[in-house]
């Protein structure tokens, strides 16, 4: 007489358990085959993707692959709905496990990659990456749930308005972490750039969860909350191609005229002279009280401010040095005082000549 053991012959559980071990194998056997060729062609290419690959590779359980191989060997048995039901809720749990597995390691492949490239953010990245694990682990809780037939309505719903709750207590916390993340992924500015923040002008020292740090040209730190920093209008220098320069020169009345054809040639000369200059123009566009007015204008081809000054005081040293040798007076205001008894006035009291700049 056969030997049946849930109404299953012998040879029957003998052809399932060689399913469950060859299955078993052979899984094993093509992780290992994959995961060789991964290694060894992620030590020829410098690109991520065979690199994660072979993370999740090795991230493959023995005993999910068990789990699996053992539902591959319940096909060939006769079993009851309820039997069937289990196996196939077990296999689809380890899969979703696995799946969750694979996940969690891409992210932290993913924030470990970018850890030491992008140091200074480190800390928003932490925080990306944690939240989103946490988010993958709750869905991969749910979904187990779920499969083995619990509901999970009513506790959605409860975490739901448990959510809604905890937001609205931190909403401050949470406005500035999101502006956080926010700064991260967008990156309007970066550390060491040289940003102005309505009447605050400072070089981003860091940028934290909920605060950035300014250093300001007097040498104290200024802090931002990042909400309130991504609600105003931010100018950073450190990102200019050029700086745009204009200014007025004032050149006295009584000049000649071949002078003052002379000056936009001189100036243009001087502004050419400088490889980092680039002209623009020179014109005589006024006459003013007390000076016929030149706007000059040209472009420093670097973002760096002392560089700036450095070539604009050569060049104004040098228009200064040709004009002397020109004979081209600059205009001074004039203030005369005149006597009511006839007697002659003094002379004429020279102010200090005015320039104007603009950047």
């Amino acid at each position: 007489m056969d030997f049946t053991y849930l109404n299953n012959t012998l040879e029957s559980w003998a052809i399932a358990l060689a399913v469950l071990l060859g299955a078993t194998l052979a899984m094993h056997w093509l992780r290992r085959l994959a995961l060789h060729k991964m290694q060894a062609l992620s030590e020829r290419t410098s690109t991520m993707a065979d690199d994660l690959v072979a993370r999740m590779l090795r991230k493959t359980y023995l005993l999910i692959l068990v789990l699996l191989s053992a539902y591959l060997a319940s096909l060939v048995l006769e079993l009851t709905e309820r039997q069937r039901l289990v196996v196939s809720r077990i296999a689809i749990a380890a899969l979703i496990l696995q799946l969750a597995i694979w996940g969690d390691t891409l992210l932290r492949a993913w924030r470990d990659h970018y850890r030491q490239a992008d140091g200074p953010r480190k800390s928003s990245r932490t925080i990306v990456c944690f939240m989103a694990r946490l988010a993958l682990w709750v869905v991969a809780f749910l979904m187990v749930l779920d499969n083995f037939g619990f509901n999970i309505t009513a506790l959605v719903a409860s975490l739901g308005v448990g959510g809604i709750a905890v937001a609205l207590a931190v909403q401050n916390i949470l406005g500035d972490l999101f502006a956080s993340l926010s700064i991260m992924l967008d990156k309007p500015f970066e550390i060491g750039d040289f940003i102005i923040v309505g009447d605050v002008l400072g070089s981003v020292e860091h940028i934290g969860l909920k605060t950035t740090r300014l250093r300001g040209l007097g040498g104290e730190q200024v802090i931002f909350s990042n909400g309130d920093l991504l609600k105003s209008r931010i100018h950073n220098h450190k990102r200019m191609d050029t700086r745009r320069v204009a200014f007025v020169l004032r050149v006295a009345y009584g000049t000649s005229d071949a002078q003052l054809t002379r000056v936009p040639v001189l100036i243009r000369e001087v502004v050419d002279a400088d490889p980092m200059a680039a002209f623009e123009r020179a014109h005589f566009f006024n006459y003013g009280e007390w000076s016929l007015n030149f706007e000059v204008v040209y472009h420093f081809q670097s973002p760096d401010y002392i560089a700036h000054m450095d070539t604009q005081q050569a060049i104004l040293l040098d228009i200064y040095r040709r004009f002397e040798r020109e004979g081209i007076r600059f205009a001074h205001p004039l203030s005369i005082v005149r006597m009511a008894d006839g007697v002659a006035p003094p002379q004429p009291h020279a102010v200090t000549p005015v320039s104007s700049f603009r950047h």
